[in-house]
């Protein structure tokens, strides 16, 4: 009689330990940000592209493969302009960095804004000699 209260409360002890585990496992997720959510949460389209302050989106410009739609899906990719690659923030979320193989290197922007309704982003090229460029996107 003894071995089967004993047997029985083991089997009773196990109900609580399980039930802990998945609560700690449910909790760990971790929410995403408030950036990351504001960036995957649209389809941007290309408002301005300006290189050295003047626009650079027409064909055969410097940024004209950059106008039109960017998506930047949760999994870390997406599709920017023309060119598709990934994307990831860098700099505790201050800077989105785009590799393409299209692209001749991982191109790091620095986020001068992200809201519900505009992304700019501003990087310089290092060309010679090097040229400052603006992006900014609004919700389509």
């Amino acid at each position: 009689m003894t071995e089967l209260k004993l047997t029985a409360m083991k089997k009773f002890m196990q109900v609580p330990v399980l039930l802990l585990i998945v609560l700690a496992l449910s909790c760990n997720k971790e929410k995403p940000s408030e950036r990351f959510t504001l960036l995957t949460s649209h389809t941007w389209t290309s408002d301005s592209l300006l290189a050295n302050g003047i626009d650079a989106s027409d064909p055969g410009e410097m940024l004209a493969l950059f106008k039109g739609d960017a998506r930047f899906n949760e999994d870390g990719t997406g599709t920017f302009g023309q060119y598709s690659g990934t994307w990831m923030f860098t700099d505790n979320q201050a800077n989105l960095a785009i590799t393409s193989p299209d692209l001749p290197f991982t191109l790091t922007t620095h986020i001068v804004e992200l809201t519900q309704t505009s992304l700019k982003v501003t990087f310089t090229y290092p060309g010679q000699p090097p040229t400052d460029i603006r992006m900014t996107f609004k919700p389509k």
